[in-house]
């Protein structure tokens, strides 16, 4: 059984910066692909970012463009998202996902396998 646990959220101002980040445990973390997902009150769950097994390729949707950063470490069984430049648009709690890697690029929520409990940002203006 594959466990995530995120931690990292928090309250920040407009323009400031947090790093989530995300352990899994259970399976071989190098089969994941690794996904982050934010849910925002009243709204549906959207994807943030992704980043391949490998790590040489990651994925954005295009309001966190240049400001959001995906990384992973497979020594450690960490994944993490560096958010920069943070707007009150922002705020959402933040999920962690793993889907394993066939080598085919599926952002759908529901073809994620596993999730995490998610952490809550807060970003104030």
């Amino acid at each position: 059984q594959v466990q995530l646990v995120e931690s990292g959220g928090g309250l920040v101002q407009a323009g400031g910066s947090l790093r989530l980040s995300c352990a899994l445990s259970g399976r071989t973390f190098s089969s994941y692909a690794m996904n982050w997902f934010r849910q925002a009150p009243g709204k549906e769950r959207e994807f943030v970012a992704a980043i391949r097994w490998s790590g040489g390729n990651t994925v954005y949707t295009d309001s966190v463009k240049g400001r959001f950063t995906i990384s992973r470490d497979n020594a450690k069984n960490m994944v993490y998202l560096q958010m920069n430049s943070l707007k009150s648009e922002d705020t959402a709690v933040y999920y962690c996902a793993a889907r394993r890697d066939v080598g085919v690029v599926d952002l759908r929520v529901s073809a994620m396998n596993y999730w995490g409990q998610g952490t809550q940002v807060t970003v104030s203006s």
